[in-house]
């Protein structure tokens, strides 16, 4: 369904990102534009926990979400890094090497579905794994400052996005040798 109330969710999603980029444009303390911007990416991102929650308990499953819900993370991500990146909070080539797997692995699974082998890239726990801990990284990288006092999240989120990276490349590893299989069958 193309307008169910977990598809709008998702939709959201896609809409707040410019929200949670344009925080940085506005002529606010760099303090406050950094709460502000944690604050609009971490609702943002919880939403798509809300959305899948509810496709199931109201089953309101669909084709259409199940496409769109990845696309909207991938989208919200990727617009944070790139953020990050023009702050200094992020090397370009952390940046490039998470977005290039995300590219990489949307565009493996796209070829697996039209060969009918898309159970083989399926999503695995590795996959889920690198998602949470950059879904953390991120706002700690947004926020860039020291948590209740305590919790210094540049230190934190640079180790813990360093660590989505490794995880992005092993992901993709296992994705490929997953696949390779079935690409082998369907190259000769």
């Amino acid at each position: 369904m193309f307008f169910n109330l977990p598809t709008l969710l998702t939709w959201a999603r896609i809409v707040a990102i410019p929200l949670v980029v344009g925080v940085f444009y506005l002529q606010l303390e760099p303090g406050l534009q950094n709460l502000l911007a944690t604050v609009l990416f971490v609702v943002v991102a919880l939403t798509d926990w809300a959305d899948g929650w509810l496709a199931r308990r109201m089953n309101l499953t669909s084709s259409f979400g199940a496409f769109l819900d990845p696309v909207a993370d991938k989208f919200l991500v990727c617009a944070a890094l790139l953020v990050l990146v023009h702050l200094n909070r992020l090397h370009a080539l952390v940046a490039l090497v998470i977005i290039g797997r995300e590219i990489a692995i949307s565009a493996l699974r796209e070829w697996m579905a039209q060969i009918g082998a898309s159970r083989s890239v399926a999503v695995h726990m590795l996959g889920k794994l690198k998602t949470t801990v950059q879904m953390v990284a991120i706002p700690f990288l947004l926020f860039d400052g020291h948590l209740f006092g305590v919790i210094d999240t540049h230190w934190w989120g640079t180790l813990l996005i360093y660590a989505a990276a490794v995880l992005t490349i092993w992901s993709m590893v296992y994705y490929l040798q997953k696949a390779l299989p079935e690409i082998r069958a369907k190259v000769r």
